[in-house]
């Protein structure tokens, strides 16, 4: 048996298909979101971001960005 592999290319838009069919697109992009790594280097942005504030000023700043999305 001679069995010719299809291109890359091919087989993701093949399984995207069979996903979005099965699952619906909303699932079918949950589900491949989980395989992304993303970018960048989160532990450097966190560091840059509060090298100012003290913990008890980034609890704050959290707590009053909850309240606010809860109004």
């Amino acid at each position: 048996m001679n069995v010719q592999p299809k291109p890359l290319s091919e087989i993701t838009q093949q399984a995207m298909s069979v996903l979005a069919k099965e699952l619906g697109l909303a699932n079918t992009l949950r589900f491949i979101s989980q395989f992304s790594s993303g970018y960048g280097d989160y532990t450097e942005e966190r560091r840059e971001l509060y090298a100012d504030m003290s913990l008890d000023e980034i609890l704050a700043e959290m707590k009053a960005d909850r309240q606010e999305k809860e109004s």
